[in-house]
């Protein structure tokens, strides 16, 4: 017996409902596909450049993701200079991608960042403790770093504002395919498109 067409199949408000709750719960979840999305930004020539984050937060009614980084890090560096970014997930046990479209902010020194640096466990403060930023050349590979406090310096939190999704569903008995986009005051225009 086949399993049920699940509701977000044919319906629009679902398929955002079932995209929202995913970036929900790949928070906390680290073995959700979603936990680990790619982001795509613009390199110092203006190339498109991607790499894996992970997914640290995800607030539905602001529209917003998070992630965190070396300050001193090529990715830093680019979204800096333009904060236009895509982020890239991918389910494939569930057949689901999300494209998510918008602007991110760096967060160094401020609220945000010394929340979300105390909120992080040591294991990963020790990314922001190695003495050479992300990317430079070195003689020989670096030490393990032994004290994950002295990273706080190197670390941000890099906020996204979207104001585009488009959701695919990979399914057999036909794809489907919807973009979701608010405008300035957050109005939401749904449509289906062709997959």
């Amino acid at each position: 017996m086949k399993p049920a067409r699940p509701v977000f199949a044919d319906d629009i408000v679902a398929s955002l409902q079932e995209a929202f709750r995913l970036l929900a719960n790949a928070v906390p979840d680290r073995r959700s596909p979603f936990h680990t999305p790619t982001i795509a930004s613009l390199d110092e020539t203006g190339a498109p450049t991607l790499r894996t984050v992970v997914l640290r937060g995800f607030d539905a009614d602001a529209r917003r993701l998070r992630f965190h980084t070396d300050r001193r890090s090529d990715k830093a560096r680019g979204i800096a200079r333009d904060p236009r970014v895509m982020m890239h997930f991918y389910d494939s046990a569930l057949h689901i991608q999300l494209r998510v479209a918008g602007r991110a902010a760096l967060h160094l020194d401020d609220a945000l960042a010394d929340t979300a640096w105390s909120a992080s466990r040591s294991s990963s403060r020790m990314c922001y403790a190695a003495p050479d930023a992300s990317g430079a050349i070195v003689p020989i590979p670096p030490a393990a770093p032994k004290d994950s406090d002295i990273g706080r310096p190197h670390f941000a939190a890099v906020v996204i504002g979207f104001h585009r999704l488009e959701w695919l569903w990979l399914a057999a008995a036909g794809h489907q395919r919807a973009r979701f986009t608010w405008d300035e005051a957050g109005n939401l225009t749904a449509e289906w498109i062709a997959p």
